[in-house]
């Protein structure tokens, strides 16, 4: 937040470290080496591009370096877990490409395999994106890099969710099966909004090109200066607890939630993340995310697979630990949670329970401050 407040967000800086449009970069230069160095010794990857908006426009700009308007692809379906970078209409991704979305399977909600290399030699993509926005489970990046050798396609693997997992050993590396990996450098990753390419020496150019000045302009030096420190942080002993705790807290949330009768997506997790079926209670996700949200606590209305629901009302909520566990709240207090939930969704419109309830979740917030007096995070 300090490096993301700073004065380097009014330095124009135009290209790349020693390549720049404008003079006066050489401080900003050595900042964005950093966060590329430390990207790549993080992840252990060839070469990095820290300049990317968002995640969306990473996943852009590898779209825009190997494929050509109407070339096919493989994406995860949006109603499966997928993002809408993969390959929805009304995204570039489906309007300038022909997208064909792989699911998972109905009987356990994990991604049927079988299906995507069907389609893979079907279709013969010249990409296969291995990356999900709502999926609770392991992703097997080795199979889906076999899959994309036998056909001769691009991997790019789409991290954005899981990236502090991974470089935490949490959930298995896309690097050594993907030509491309982006990512955002928020969520898991616990650093600032923005979004970030690694890839393969080889198509380094191609790619640095297609961000700049392919669809970029100047770069946003204050949030690549907090995109640095964010990768110091996240190659420090103390996130790697952090990461482990945010696994134990969400596998520990589930079996709680499971125990106060809700149904849950695959039946659990293996991730940060948990895809909530609300079917059963007669509510839909954005129901829920409305009476959650007045007592307190902030989830969002997600579609599950097969979902008869549009997406604007869905059939679940999408729960996910890293806040709470950036306060250092445990197991103990998952299961707290768990029934706070389950008291507001099982009394649907009851004013009395989600005035109780959301005086529960302050008291429970104020023994977990997020800042100390001194207004920096609070650390174990």
């Amino acid at each position: 937040m300090e490096a993301q407040g700073s004065i380097l967000t009014n330095k124009y800086a135009e290209g790349y470290p020693g390549r720049r449009y404008y003079g006066g970069c050489v401080h900003v230069d050595v900042v964005e080496d950093i966060a590329r160095r430390r990207a790549c010794s993080l992840f252990g990857a060839e070469h990095a591009n820290v300049q990317p908006h968002s995640g969306t426009q990473a996943n852009m700009a590898v779209f825009f370096s190997v494929l050509e308007a109407g070339d096919a692809y493989l994406g995860m379906d949006l109603a499966h877990g997928g993002h809408l970078s993969m390959g929805h209409p009304k995204s570039f991704s489906g309007i300038l490409y022909r997208a064909t979305p792989y699911s998972v399977r109905r009987d356990d909600h994990r991604i049927d395999y079988d299906q995507v290399r069907d389609l893979a030699r079907k279709h013969r993509p010249k990409m296969i994106i291995a990356g999900a926005s709502a999926y609770p489970r392991t992703i097997d990046y080795a199979l889906f890099g076999e899959i994309a050798r036998e056909v001769n396609a691009y991997l790019m693997a789409d991290v954005a969710h899981l990236a502090g997992l991974i470089v935490a050993e949490q959930h298995p590396s896309p690097i050594p099966h993907a030509d491309f990996v982006t990512t955002t450098t928020h969520k898991t990753l616990r650093g600032p909004r923005g979004g970030m390419v690694l890839c393969r020496k080889e198509l380094a150019a191609k790619l640095d090109s297609c961000i700049f000045p392919g669809m970029q302009g100047g770069p946003l030096m204050h949030v690549i200066a907090a995109k640095a420190v964010a990768l110091a942080e996240a190659a420090t002993p103390g996130f790697r607890e952090y990461q482990k705790l945010v696994v134990e807290n969400a596998k520990a949330l589930a079996e709680a939630l499971l125990e106060e009768g809700f149904t849950l997506v695959s039946g659990g997790t293996d991730n940060h993340l948990i895809l909530v079926d609300l079917t059963a209670f007669g509510l839909t996700g954005a129901a829920a995310q409305d009476m959650l949200e007045q007592a307190g606590m902030t989830v969002n209305k997600n579609s599950i697979p097969f979902d008869p629901l549009p997406p604007a009302m869905s059939s679940g909520i999408r729960i996910g630990t890293p806040a709470v566990t950036t306060r250092w709240m445990g197991p103990p207090e998952m299961r707290i949670i768990a029934r706070l939930i389950a008291r507001v969704l099982t009394n649907p419109g009851d004013e009395t329970i989600i005035a109780r309830v959301a005086e529960q979740v302050t008291e429970l917030c104020s023994r977990f401050p997020l800042y100390a007096e001194d207004g920096h995070r609070t650390n174990r």
